[in-house]
């Protein structure tokens, strides 16, 4: 049997995601062995401009560019992506073949002394490279300062220490998944910080016309977190938005019904609007473009669609 390559970036958490994939298809395709399946790391967009903000270099889909690029190009036969990275529209000879069971999707704050973020004092400065999260942390206290920084969470670790940062704010599942949650000081409530569309979700990405590889990672998709992918997919897709976007968006599933919660920010920032919205969980789509629409009716000509 020809070899399956997986691609990925070559973050330690990517591989980390990677990894988990493998071992899902592993376990799922048991006439696979683990030699049948090479891992193949993709320099990205993102990784190569990594001190830059990403709105300075274009700010759409650059850490999933030319991994896609690869699978088009067969040089891969399956993408691995953290789905809050991906372009709401894909290309059309792509699509995602399986979900994997939602990590954590909040947002911790990287710390040592910070137990309450409501009473902290005007100096203190938090690292991010999100505009989301800038303006939701200024939202909960308008006294922080929030500084720009990019690179691999490791990398802003070190930054935190460097630039004598009071915190970084980052997404659960990536910490817990390189096993550093000893190194969080405060989890913020999704009541709080709303997390990122995606936010804790890996997507598994082949080609369209790839009847073998869509057949192998179907069996890997969790059910439930596609359900929520699609309506938080469709609702960045019915306002225009990209991963650049300033909103925060998470479904929740209980007993067959999807709640997909929402924040958005105008295009100044001095203003958020926000809207939950309920409904059957098979209506995923319907739900994702409601809430959209609604969205776009509440911010009218402050928010303007990409």
């Amino acid at each position: 049997m020809k070899k399956i390559t997986i691609g990925s970036r070559g973050s330690k958490l990517s591989l980390a995601y990677v990894a988990k994939v493998k071992n899902l298809i592993l376990e799922k395709s048991k006439d696979l062995n683990d030699s049948d399946l090479v891992i193949k790391t993709i320099k990205t967009s993102g990784d190569i401009h990594s001190e830059v903000k990403l709105s300075e270099i274009g700010g759409k889909n650059l850490f999933c560019k030319e991994i896609e690029e690869n699978l088009l190009k067969s040089n891969i036969d399956i993408a691995v992506h953290s789905l809050k990275d991906m372009e709401s529209e894909q290309h059309e000879n792509l699509m995602i073949g399986a979900y994997i069971k939602r990590n954590d999707p909040r947002d911790v704050l990287i710390c040592k002394k910070i137990k309450n973020f409501n009473e902290l004092a005007m100096e203190a400065k938090i690292g991010s490279s999100s505009r989301r999260r800038e303006l939701q942390l200024k939202k909960i206290n308008k006294n922080v300062s929030v500084l720009n920084i990019r690179g691999n969470i490791e990398t802003r670790i070190q930054k935190l220490e460097d630039q004598k940062l009071d915190a970084i704010i980052l997404a659960a599942a990536g910490v817990k998944s390189l096993n550093l949650e000893s190194k969080i000081g405060l989890v913020f409530d999704t009541n709080q910080i709303l997390p990122a569309v995606g936010q804790g979700i890996i997507a598994v990405q082949c080609r369209k016309e790839d009847e073998s590889i869509k057949n192998i990672i179907k069996k890997i998709n969790d059910t439930e977190t596609n359900l929520c992918a699609i309506a938080e997919k469709k609702m960045l897709q019915t306002i225009g938005g990209d991963c650049e976007t300033a909103i925060g968006g998470l479904a929740e599933i209980a007993n067959n019904n999807l709640t997909l919660q929402v924040q958005l920010f105008s295009d100044e920032g001095d203003e958020s609007f926000d809207y939950k919205f309920s409904g059957r969980d098979v209506d995923a789509v319907n739900i994702g473009k409601t809430v959209g629409e609604k969205l776009l009716h509440l911010a009218g000509n402050k928010f303007k669609r990409r």
